[in-house]
C-alpha cells in the first residue's frame, strides 16, 4: 500500500510539474509609426468611412497562427500565442508620437521579453509640415529613446525603415523616396545593436517585381469614383495601402522577422 501511496503521489506532482511547464507563454508586439502601420479597423465606422485603406500592421495578426508561430522562434522563443497590439498612428512623426504620450503609454505597458517594432520616417521627412517634422539628427536621438526605454523593461526592439511609396518610377524600378530617413535608421540600428528590418528596400524590390501598372491598381489607394462608399469620388494616393498592398507589406514584414 504505501509504495502504490508514494506511487501515486509522484505521479500526480508529474501531471502537475506537466502542466505548469507546458503553460501558455504570451508574447505582445506592440506596433508603432504612422498611418502604413496603423489599424484602422479600429476606428469608428472604418467600412463608411476608411475602407479599404488598412496599414500593414491591421494585416499582421493573421499571419501568427499557432502553427507558425515556430517560423519566428528565435525572436518570440518559447511564446505560445502572440498578441498584435497595434498604436501607429496617421500622421505621427518620432516627435509627436513621443509628444502626445503615445509612447509613454506603450512604455508603461510593455513586459520583459515583449516586442516593439517602430517604423516612422514618412512624416518625419515632411519639412513642409513644421508640425510634424524632424530633421535626422532628431528622427535619430528619437529612435535611440525609444531603443533604450524598451531595454530598459526588458523587452526586445526592432528598427525598420519606412515602407516604399508608390514613386518614383525610373526604367520599371522603384526608387527611395525617403531621402537619408532609411539611412539613418540602419546607422542607428548599427550603433545600438539592434534587430532591422530594411522594409524600404523590401517593399522597393517587391513592388518593382509586380510593375508599376499592377501595384498602383491593386496596392496602392488608387481607384475609380463609385468604387467604395468611403470614397464617392474615387482616390489618387500612392502612400496608403488597399487590403491587398497591406497583406503583402506585412507578409515582406513577418518573412523578413523569420531572418533575425
Amino acid at each position: 500500500m504505501n509504495k502504490f501511496k508514494f506511487f501515486s503521489i509522484g505521479l500526480v506532482s508529474i501531471l502537475v510539474l506537466s502542466a505548469f511547464s507546458f503553460k501558455s507563454k504570451v508574447t505582445t508586439i506592440y506596433l508603432i509609426g504612422d498611418s502604413t502601420v496603423a489599424d484602422y479597423s479600429l476606428e469608428e465606422n472604418y467600412q463608411t468611412k476608411k475602407f479599404p485603406q488598412v496599414g500593414w500592421g491591421q494585416m499582421f495578426p493573421s499571419f501568427f497562427k499557432k502553427d507558425s508561430l515556430k517560423q519566428v522562434a528565435a525572436i518570440l522563443g518559447n511564446a505560445t500565442e502572440v498578441k498584435i497590439d497595434d498604436r501607429a498612428k496617421g500622421g505621427r512623426s518620432t516627435r509627436t508620437f513621443f509628444q502626445e504620450g503615445r509612447w509613454a503609454s506603450v512604455y508603461n505597458s510593455l513586459q520583459k521579453g515583449d516586442i516593439v517594432m517602430m517604423q516612422f520616417g514618412h512624416n518625419d521627412a515632411s519639412v513642409e509640415k513644421t508640425e510634424r517634422y524632424v530633421n535626422i539628427e532628431g528622427y535619430k536621438e528619437f529612435l535611440r529613446l525609444f531603443i533604450n526605454q524598451t531595454k530598459e523593461k526588458g523587452a526586445i526592439p526592432i528598427l525598420m525603415t519606412p515602407v516604399a511609396r508608390n514613386y518614383p518610377w525610373k526604367d520599371g524600378k522603384l526608387s527611395n523616396v525617403h531621402g537619408e530617413y532609411p539611412q539613418a535608421v540602419k546607422d542607428v540600428a548599427k550603433e545600438l545593436k539592434v534587430k532591422l528590418i530594411d522594409l524600404n528596400e523590401l517593399s522597393m524590390e517587391f513592388f518593382s517585381s509586380k510593375g508599376q501598372d499592377f501595384v498602383t491598381t491593386n496596392y496602392f489607394m488608387n481607384f475609380e469614383a463609385g468604387k467604395f462608399d468611403a470614397y464617392p469620388d474615387g482616390q489618387k494616393d500612392n502612400t496608403h495601402f488597399q487590403t491587398a498592398g497591406g497583406t503583402e507589406v506585412a507578409k515582406l514584414v513577418f518573412n523578413a522577422m523569420k531572418k533575425l
